[in-house]
């Protein structure tokens, strides 16, 4: 196998683990707000538990360059529900 297919083949592996786990949040966001809980809260709670977890595995630093990467991510309407991915 060259190199360019083990890399294809670890980008793949990485692209349905992503899929997986925007699935199983899918389903934890539905099961919240079926229990009643207000989507901002939800919302909150996701981002409380994804900031812990990401100054846990990376540090303070790295968390906070994250998070100008994603400000950047979220001017450019990367994450709007209205924008057309083609």
């Amino acid at each position: 196998m060259t190199e360019t297919s083990l890399s294809e083949i670890d980008e793949m592996i990485v692209y349905e683990k992503m899929q997986a786990a925007l699935e199983h949040q899918n389903e934890a966001w539905a099961e919240g707000v079926a229990d009643g809980i207000e989507p901002e809260i939800i919302a909150d709670a996701a981002f409380v538990t994804v900031m812990r977890e990401t100054v846990k595995l990376f540090g303070e630093d790295a968390t906070e360059a994250m998070l100008e990467d994603l400000k950047r991510r979220m001017l450019t309407g990367e994450f709007s529900p209205e924008r057309l991915i083609q």
